[in-house]
């Protein structure tokens, strides 16, 4: 099956995930805490955890799953653990470890930067680079301004989010392009999983170094 853009713009479809995951979070967080919350998210993980237990290990197919995952996965995803996972645990963590604004921050980039990305990329992508092949600069500057976007939406507009207000450019700019260049030269790793973790973790290192200023 060729992978056109209207098969990409059904998985990326799944990146959606992430407004689930901050509803979870944040809802349960005010009713309970923050704890509670991450304790929902992670039986959500061990769910799907399952769900890939029984396909992967048991070969059980649940014809729901079965016909809604083949729409969002690529044929090389058949024998693996799917994406999904790989953002679930990502999300937990950065939220679990991190500012919560750079968590937020973090998850919406890997969600809309690499959805920019890859339709954009994909759809508009005249100009590749030489390695890796398959990754246009239209996608690469795409999911740039997205997540600057995503940056000073999350710090400028969210409740609480009036930190290092003379410097939050810097913090925007290190986790923009960190996520951008994470999931331009990532292969072999879930992207999921490595750009909140990676462009959280930049966006704390920077956040510590900032205060001490």
């Amino acid at each position: 099956m060729e992978w056109d853009f209207k098969n990409e713009l059904a998985r990326k479809f799944v990146h959606f995930l992430s407004l689930f995951v901050l509803l979870v979070y944040f809802i349960f967080g005010d009713i309970f805490n923050p704890d509670i919350a991450l304790i929902i998210l992670v039986f959500i993980l061990i769910l799907f955890l399952e769900l890939e237990y029984l396909r992967l290990e048991l070969s059980t197919k649940i014809p729901i799953v079965k016909n809604v995952w083949k729409k969002v996965r690529r044929d090389k995803e058949e024998g693996s653990i799917g994406s999904e996972i790989f953002f679930l645990v990502g999300s937990i963590m950065v939220l679990a470890v991190f500012n919560t604004h750079i968590a937020v921050a973090a998850i919406l980039m890997t969600t809309f930067g690499d959805m920019a990305a890859a339709l954009l990329g994909k759809r508009f992508g005249k100009h590749y680079l030489s390695y890796p092949e398959d990754k246009a600069w239209e996608g690469i500057l795409a999911e740039f301004l997205v997540d600057v976007l995503i940056g000073f939406i999350v710090f400028i507009l969210l409740p609480g989010a009036a930190i290092l207000t003379a410097h939050l450019w810097i913090l925007i700019f290190v986790m923009a392009v960190t996520a951008t260049l994470v999931e331009t030269f990532a292969g072999k790793i879930d992207d999921n999983l490595l750009i909140p973790v990676f462009s959280g973790f930049n966006g704390q290192i920077v956040l510590l170094i900032l205060s001490l200023l």
